[in-house]
């Protein structure tokens, strides 16, 4: 039977030629010579004398996007490389390519700093009002009242270089660690080494004498290597801390709550919310431990499967399903969707080689996006396609916006992504041919609205507390593990068995050097698109053109206009995220209800 859709994406279309494109080669040469002639509109510029007198402004901005244009074209290409084949040694050149675009992109960025500083409030406040600058206004600003918060632009960069062979190689040293460690088990009556990888996911096995076996020997090898986990995240702690001090910020959040653009009180608001909330999933868990003949539920088996009554599912039946039913919400995004497969641009396939997870990546040049997953046929699969096809319809809707007004936050990256998700896993449910798999689909449901209000909750305490005692000094191997299991039994309401001591060790997020606390910005947007899933129940006939103009300001507003302007609704309030939750809450009513028996 000949397939509908290829499972193969086309990059070709991008760049014919793959590693050895030289298609690619000259445009990584026009990336420089972008790079080049930006750093000589920062070298030219002239701190203006009046408003009216923006062409130095302007040259800079010009030069900006085009440099963001094919920095971010080669860079997204180098990801695809890499990722559809990770023994492609050319690819992996590239990557040393990639790296150093990123670094005199951002280099260059801390030039605009030392430029925009120079001018005058009150000066660039006009600027900001004249014809040709403001539809950057919000970027701008945002960027001249970061750096006025920092340190000279000249400490700026002495600190990022340190930081590299310092900070950013704690991180390194953490990936080398974990990558060392080797998992013995015995399964099947087989004893075999496993990577951490490879061994947690086995955590969600159907037996549950495997899932304490697992978790007792990664226990062990967690453990085993704690004094290096714990001198590794005290000095990520103690360099972020003193780089705090120095610059006179008094919040550990400041930094994160600027780069997802919110504020401290949208932060409370959200937990505040959940933390009224969580008795109704906690009648999930002990429906959960009754299900399995157990008192409480452990760690090791809150992602436990209940049956294995989900149906295997085609690519071609996906996609279908996938285009079908986002064409209740927006015939844009169906349209959109059938293109992607139609066009190839999914890497679905289920091969070796290829780098495990899933990703969408966007190309601002092509004004296209390419999708990276490995396609099993499972309900989950179905899932994540819909997941990464939201990504890509977010980059489609801004194709048409300034390129430096594309560049959207963590919070609402998931915003798209989470809604078109929604969308497909409640049609999934709907559609479902027994009880058995309609419980199954529910409870896949359930288990993210879990990991988002009690995981991800439990670490965004655990770092929040961890911070405070570092202030004071390090912090033992033996407090770190006393921190996360408090954490986890407040998160989750003191309801489980047995807790993970050792999740500080083991989580790569609190390891990141890319940006701190990467914790809440994952329930925020899931959240965020669950609000917006339920306003569009309300007004359907206007979903579609409120979604667009709503993804279309994610990059040029807070989160907190954004939400006005589009919702009408105030994040500050709890009343917006109590509504959110109540989506999530019907999925608890529907499993109680089903599995009364």
């Amino acid at each position: 039977m000949t397939n509908k859709y290829g499972q193969t994406w086309d990059l070709d279309a991008i760049f014919p030629g793959g590693s050895d494109s030289s298609a690619l080669s000259e445009f990584a040469e026009k990336a420089d010579q972008a790079l080049t002639d930006w750093k000589q509109a920062l070298e030219a510029f002239q701190v203006p004398d009046q408003a009216e007198d923006t062409a130095g402004l302007v040259r800079i901005v010009e030069k900006w996007e085009t440099s963001a244009k094919h920095v971010f074209e080669v860079v997204a290409f180098v990801e695809c490389l890499v990722a559809q084949d990770v023994t492609d040694k050319k690819a992996k050149q590239w990557s040393g390519k990639k790296d150093e675009l990123m670094a005199a992109y951002s280099g260059t960025l801390t030039g605009v700093d030392q430029v925009i500083t120079q001018v005058p409030q009150q000066t660039w406040e006009q600027m900001l009002e004249q014809p040709e600058l403001i539809n950057y206004a919000f970027v701008l600003d945002e960027r001249k009242k970061e750096a006025a918060e920092k340190l000279s632009p000249e400490q700026e960069v002495l600190l990022n270089d340190l930081a590299i062979d310092g900070y950013h190689g704690w991180g390194g040293m953490y990936d080398t660690i974990v990558g060392s460690i080797q998992v013995p088990l015995e399964i099947d009556g087989e004893e075999k080494s496993y990577s951490v990888g490879q061994a947690a996911n086995k955590l969600d096995a159907p037996d549950r004498q495997v899932r304490q076996h697992v978790f007792a020997r990664m226990q062990e090898a967690w453990t085993e290597k704690e004094d290096f986990f714990a001198e590794t995240i005290n000095h990520l702690a103690g360099f972020r801390l003193q780089t705090y001090k120095h610059r006179k910020w008094d919040s550990v959040l400041k930094e994160p709550l600027a780069y997802n653009r919110m504020s401290q009180e949208t932060l409370d608001a959200m937990w505040g919310a959940i933390s009224d909330e969580k008795d109704s999933f906690v009648k999930y868990l002990q429906r959960k431990a009754k299900i399995l003949g157990l008192e409480k539920l452990s760690w090791y088996d809150i992602d436990a499967p209940l049956s294995s009554a989900t149906k295997h599912v085609s690519y071609d039946e996906a996609a279908d399903f996938i285009v079908k039913n986002f064409r209740t919400y927006s015939s844009q995004m169906a349209d959109f969707s059938q293109q992607a497969f139609e066009k190839r641009w999914i890497e679905a396939e289920d091969r070796n080689s290829k780098r495990p997870g899933g990703f969408c990546t966007s190309f601002p040049d092509k004004k296209e996006s390419r999708i990276f997953m490995t396609f099993s046929g499972t309900a989950s699969n179905v899932s994540t396609l819909a997941h990464e096809l939201g990504h890509a319809y977010h980059s489609y809707a801004m194709n048409d916006v300034e390129q430096l007004n594309q560049q959207y936050a963590m919070n609402v990256a998931e915003t798209a992504s989470t809604l078109a998700e929604l969308i497909v896993s409640d049609a999934a449910v709907r559609e479902a041919a027994t009880k058995d798999e309609k419980i199954a689909l529910i409870e896949e449901k359930i288990q993210r609205s879990i990991a988002f209000f009690m995981n991800i909750h439990a670490r965004f305490l655990f770092e929040t507390r961890f911070y405070e005692e570092r202030k004071n000094g390090l912090v033992s191997a033996a407090r770190l593990r006393e921190l996360m299991v408090d954490a986890q039994k407040e998160a989750y309401n003191d309801q489980l068995d047995e807790y993970d001591p050792t999740f500080w060790a083991s989580k790569l997020h609190f390891y990141a050097t890319d940006v701190p606390f990467y914790n809440f910005p994952y329930t925020f947007g899931y959240l965020f698109s669950t609000g917006i899933y339920a306003k569009a129940a309300e007004n359907p006939e206007d979903f579609e053109r409120s979604y667009n103009a709503l993804l279309e300001d994610t990059g040029r507003m807070t989160v907190e206009d954004l939400a006005m302007k589009h919702l009408q609704e105030d994040l500050t309030d709890k009343a917006f995220w109590l509504k959110a939750i109540a989506v999530c809450k019907q999925d608890i009513e529907e499993f109680l209800r089903l599995t009364a028996e």
